[in-house]
C-alpha cells in the first residue's frame, strides 16, 4: 500500500510539472482543483483528458472516453432528436444515453450545435460537434464528473494576436502569395485551432512542414497549407490524444542534438 501511495505521488508530480509547464504557473486553488481531478478521477494531462482555460479546468472527449473504458462502461447510444434539428440551417441535437453495466438504465445527456455556437473552425461539422457534446454531458452525468466538457462550450475567439505562441505560425509568406485575404485567413485559421486545442507552434511548424513535404513552411503552396489545416482541425477535434502523440515526436530530434 506504501509503494502504490509512493507511485502514486510521484505520477502526481510529474502531472503537475507538465501541466505548469503547459499552462503555468497556477493559483492554488487551481492547483489544489487538478490534484484533486487527478486524484478522484486518474486524468492525465500527458494523455489529454484535461485543459486549462481562463483558469478553469476542462475535461476533453478523450479524457471521458478514457475514464469510460477504465470504468468498463457497457455502451452508449446516440440518437438524432430530428424535433430540434435543421440541416438547412446546420443546426443538430442528439441525446445520448450512457449504461455503466448490462442492468444500468442509463444516463441520458443532449447536445446542440449550430453555427452560432461552436468554433470557426469546425464550421461544416456540427453534427459531429453536436453528437460528441451529446455524448460527453451524458458521460459526465454517468461518472460524477463536475467540471465542464471543452467541447461543450462555445468557439475559443478570445484574443488572439496577444499569445506569443500563435504569432509564431505560420510565416505571412505562403509561396509568395501570403499577402492577400486567404492567405490572412489560413494563418488566423491555424492559430486558431492552436489556441482552441492548446497545440505547441513549434512543433505544429515542425508537423506542417513535414506534411506538405518542403524544406520550410515558406515553400510551401497555398493548397499544401490549406490541406494541412484541414487535416490538423479535423484530427484534433476527433483524436486529440493521438495528434499530441504524433506532435511530441518532433521533439526527439532537437532533444537529440541538445
Amino acid at each position: 500500500m506504501t509503494t502504490r501511495r509512493i507511485c502514486r505521488k510521484k505520477e502526481a508530480e510529474h502531472e503537475f510539472a507538465h501541466a505548469e509547464k503547459l499552462w503555468g504557473p497556477f493559483t492554488e486553488i487551481s492547483r489544489m482543483s487538478l490534484e484533486l481531478l487527478i486524484a478522484k478521477h486518474q486524468f492525465s494531462v500527458l494523455c489529454g483528458d484535461l485543459l486549462y482555460l481562463d483558469k478553469r479546468w476542462y475535461v476533453t472527449h478523450t479524457g471521458l472516453l478514457n475514464i469510460a473504458k477504465r470504468k468498463r462502461c457497457s455502451g452508449i447510444r446516440v440518437r438524432p432528436v430530428r424535433e430540434f434539428s435543421d440541416p438547412n440551417n446546420s443546426r443538430y441535437a442528439f441525446q445520448a444515453t450512457v449504461f455503466k453495466s448490462r442492468v444500468c438504465k442509463g444516463f441520458t445527456g443532449y447536445g446542440d450545435a449550430d453555427p452560432l455556437n461552436v468554433s470557426p473552425v469546425v464550421h461544416g461539422a456540427e453534427m459531429r460537434v453536436a453528437e460528441t457534446r451529446a455524448v460527453n454531458r451524458a458521460l459526465r452525468k454517468a461518472y460524477g464528473i463536475g467540471i465542464c466538457s471543452v467541447e461543450e462550450i462555445g468557439s475559443f475567439a478570445g484574443p488572439a494576436k496577444t499569445e506569443r505562441e500563435t504569432r509564431k505560425l505560420p510565416p505571412q509568406p505562403v509561396n509568395g502569395n501570403g499577402s492577400n485575404g486567404n492567405g490572412t485567413r489560413v494563418r488566423d485559421r491555424l492559430c486558431q485551432i492552436i489556441r482552441q486545442h492548446q497545440l505547441d507552434a513549434t512543433l505544429v511548424k515542425s508537423y506542417a512542414v513535414d506534411f506538405c513535404g518542403t524544406k520550410t513552411l515558406r515553400e510551401a503552396t497555398r493548397d499544401q497549407v490549406e490541406n494541412f489545416v484541414v487535416h490538423l482541425a479535423d484530427w484534433a477535434e476527433k483524436d486529440r490524444n493521438a495528434l499530441l502523440c504524433q506532435l511530441n515526436s518532433y521533439l526527439r530530434p532537437q532533444e537529440g542534438a541538445a
